[in-house]
């Protein structure tokens, strides 16, 4: 399984990551949420949800790429990321996030840029962790967590990288319905179908209200992009991805 498969029910697109065991992302699964998003925003469909394939929504970096990529593929990757989230986090109809399982770093990023957050309540984490990996977060994603949590929850999960299962997550206003795992898909489809029903140009002008300002700071961040390209690309970043690797397989057995 590769990409992103999109199904139409009534008004609405059903956009489904399928990319591997876990939807990690990489060069090629960030270039066909992009793909997608623009052919949503271009077709008749008047909002959309986005969800992943079995127990995950999407575990975020596809890391063993990032180290065995080298530093081209590291901001060929970076550029991709940041071309993504912007295309869902511009997107003018409205965009539902029907978590189906974990979502961690990326992901929860991923989900955090859709306008609405829906997720099973067991089975699933959603958090944040790029510091405790040694990574720098692009200037959007990082924008992305601010606009989509309340100011002592960005902090705790930002600087402290932690995760949150259903019912905390909810508490914390990180996702805004919880629901048996076996419902996610059709609650959010109950959400896109109530927010596909508010006036398209009325949507998309207050969304653009919103959200024009972050856009605009990340497109004047080129020389924050530089930095975030060098971390990424340090060698003592790697050896932290690689101790964080090792640490989470070690943990799995």
């Amino acid at each position: 399984m590769t990409g992103v498969s999109i199904q139409t029910r009534g008004d609405l697109a059903l956009l489904r990551m399928e990319h591997g065991k876990v939807q990690a992302l990489d060069v090629e699964l960030c270039q066909a949420l992009t793909q997608a998003a623009r052919e949503i925003e271009a077709s008749a469909h008047k909002a959309a949800v986005l969800t992943g394939t079995g127990s995950c929504f999407s575990a975020g970096v596809d890391l063993r790429r990032i180290l065995d990529g080298g530093p081209g593929y590291i901001e060929r990757f970076l550029s991709a990321l940041d071309e993504m989230l912007a295309a869902l986090f511009a997107l003018n109809k409205p965009l539902v996030a029907a978590i189906n399982g974990h979502a961690i770093a990326g992901g929860c990023v991923i989900a955090c840029a859709c306008d609405w957050r829906v997720m099973g309540d067991e089975h699933g984490r959603i958090g944040v962790p790029e510091l405790q990996v040694g990574v720098a977060y692009p200037w959007l994603a990082l924008e992305i967590m601010r606009v989509a949590v309340r100011p002592e929850v960005f902090q705790e999960m930002v600087l402290l990288g932690t995760q949150f299962e259903g019912a905390d997550a909810r508490a914390k206003g990180l996702v805004h319905d919880l629901t048996p795992a076996a419902d996610v898909q059709s609650r959010a489809q109950e959400i896109a179908e109530q927010l596909a029903r508010i006036p398209g140009q009325a949507f998309a002008l207050a969304k653009q209200q919103e959200r024009a300002r972050i856009l605009h700071g990340w497109r004047a961040s080129e020389a924050h992009r530089q930095r975030v390209l060098a971390v990424w690309q340090d060698p003592g970043t790697h050896t932290s991805i690689r101790e964080y690797l090792n640490k989470a397989l070690g943990k799995s057995r």
